[in-house]
């Protein structure tokens, strides 16, 4: 079951601009490595004769070696985890964005279904699937934007935690400028143990 929470995946400049300007930031999908994803969201702003299409991914799901590696992988990344409601409905603000859940099909599924232009910039390949990912979309019709900024409180933040890549001794100095930013000092930042954690570690010398 997913949690209550939505989690962002990236890098430590893209955090500190989001604290700092109280916004999350929606970006061109050209540059995505799934070339089928940005050809179905290229698809849907050609149908739909839009100027902008933009988006912005979360996942669902709780922390895992997958999203670290592939969406934050080095010493500079990040991983947001944030209130889900709070983020909808700073979201549901804006008339123009659109938010909902990856759907995930085979090749054989979307042969035997019909598409619709709406859900073509939710559908992703199947091997995708355990990233359980949650989109964002913004589009326009009459302006062409290479970016879009929504405003975000810092109350939607949960959590902020730091690379499991990051040196034990650089994490307190990462985690004191992340505090020192206005407003933040309150924030929980923890560096993530997925690849080394002490506990687990000692319950596997206790095996007998």
């Amino acid at each position: 079951m997913s949690e209550p929470f939505l989690r962002r995946y990236t890098e430590l400049p893209a955090l500190i601009h989001m604290l700092r300007t109280r916004q999350i930031t929606l970006l061109d999908p050209q540059t995505w490595d799934d070339r089928n994803d940005s050809h179905y969201l290229s698809l849907y702003k050609q149908k739909k004769s839009l100027k902008t299409v933009l988006a912005l991914c979360f996942t669902a799901c709780s922390e895992t070696y997958h999203h670290w590696r592939v969406f934050a992988h080095g010493t500079s990344g990040v991983c947001i985890r944030l209130n889900r409601p709070a983020v909808l409905k700073a979201l549901r603000t804006h008339g123009s964005i659109r938010t909902g859940k990856v759907k995930y099909l085979t090749l054989k599924q979307i042969r035997d279904r019909h598409l619709t232009v709406r859900e073509l910039p939710f559908l992703k390949r199947a091997a995708f699937e355990p990233e359980e990912e949650y989109r964002v979309i913004f589009e326009s019709a009459t302006t062409a934007n290479p970016t879009r900024n929504v405003s975000l409180p810092l109350s939607a933040i949960h959590r902020i935690t730091l690379s499991p890549w990051l040196h034990p001794a650089l994490s307190p100095d990462v985690k004191k400028i992340i505090k020192s930013i206005p407003g933040c000092s309150g924030l929980e930042v923890v560096r993530s143990t997925l690849i080394g954690n002490t506990e687990w570690k000692n319950l596997g010398d206790s095996a007998a």
